[in-house]
């Protein structure tokens, strides 16, 4: 028996954060979260800053959100800090996840090559810092989705089999 993973989802935008822009990303990784069985306890929009995306990932940690998604700002623009702000914070980063994601995404993008998409365990949590395009982010997720159940228990702490 599968225990149901608490997410929190995290959409950093500029623009959405002001109102400007309707955050599309943070809908779509719910309904992606949702369809793998995971509850969404809490969604937050934040803007491009280093600080805000901190505050917005301790916070939901605090929360005890086992999972946390993050949509956005892992591009190479000069406000694209999420992997900066995510490396600030965490206890060690899981490099296979951003592998996997770029090199799948290869094959629908060239584009792919420049993302900076990662995983880390920040407390007890596993946050994975997602493309800021809607489709990208949910078909990102599904390449990692597999692994996510036991990184979750790992970072949680609780003993597995394997």
């Amino acid at each position: 028996m599968t225990s149901t993973i608490l997410t929190g989802i995290i959409t950093v935008s500029d623009r959405a954060s002001q109102g400007h822009y309707e955050d599309l990303g943070g809908p779509a990784l719910k309904e992606a979260a949702q369809g793998h069985g995971w509850e969404v306890a809490a969604e937050v929009i934040v803007p491009d800053d280093l600080e805000r995306i901190q505050q917005a990932v301790l916070a939901l940690e605090a929360q005890g959100c086992g999972l946390i998604l993050t949509t956005g700002g892992t591009g190479i623009a000069e406000r694209d800090v999420t992997p900066e702000a995510l490396r600030g914070i965490m206890r060690v980063e899981i490099p296979g996840f951003g592998e996997v994601m770029r090199m799948r995404s290869l094959a629908s993008t060239p584009n792919a090559i420049l993302s900076r998409c990662l995983a880390a365990v920040v407390g007890r949590s596993l946050v994975i810092a997602l493309p800021g395009k809607p489709a990208g982010a949910v078909e990102c997720l599904g390449y990692v989705k597999d692994a996510i159940p036991h990184s979750v228990k790992l970072a949680r702490r609780v003993p597995t089999s394997c």
